[in-house]
């Protein structure tokens, strides 16, 4: 990873108290703050509902649940990376069911060294996910100016009898001899006629 240190929150979805405190031993507060227990599956939906995690870690079976449905709904269209941890005899099934999510499955029992090894592979996928936010965030923006601009020039066409490339290059223009983005200036322009 690069110079900048990330902290990673997480939602430990387990009724086996043994298995919290072996797990929390892997999880340092300088990478991994804070980390939230829930036992169970509906308080592991209450706590999602509050906030999100960087990563959510299901350890299999929950009293109310396998968990295979929670680590679906958690998956699916978030950005959360999720960690499955079923018995060996349940790991093809559950494989299966939660990898078309992009959720990762671990068979238990399982060594310190490949929860570390999964570990790293969820900070690598988060930050992947970091990026594409990012991508996405500033896809919006930029269709956001888009639909504002449009907005002014048509503004500018109903209302000063412009043509819509006068218009785009008035809105230009003006933006760039006040130093000012074309959206500020399509802003004020919309102000303006509206």
């Amino acid at each position: 990873m690069n110079l900048e240190e990330r902290i990673y929150s997480v939602l430990l979805v387990s009724a086996a108290e043994k298995f919290n405190t072996s797990l929390k031993e892997l999880l340092p507060d300088f990478k991994f703050y804070p980390i939230q227990e829930e036992c169970s599956t509906s308080s592991a939906k209450r706590a999602l509902a509050d906030r999100s995690y960087d990563f959510i870690i299901i350890n299999s079976p929950l009293p109310d649940s396998d968990g295979i449905r929670l680590a679906i709904d958690t998956s699916n269209g978030k950005n959360s990376v999720v960690l499955f941890l079923v018995r060996n005899d349940l790991y093809t099934t559950a494989f299966e069911k939660i990898s078309v999510y992009g959720a990762y499955t671990l068979s238990k029992p399982t060594s310190k060294q490949i929860i570390n090894q999964a570990l790293d592979w969820m900070i690598s996928t988060r930050e992947r996910l970091r990026g594409l936010e990012k991508k996405s965030l500033s896809l919006e923006n930029k269709m956001q100016e888009i639909r504002i601009v449009n907005r002014a020039k048509w503004l500018l066409i109903s209302e000063l009898k412009m043509t819509e490339s006068d218009a785009h290059r008035y809105i230009e223009k003006h933006a760039m001899d006040r130093c000012i983005p074309k959206q500020a200036m399509a802003e004020e322009i919309i102000s303006l006629y509206t």
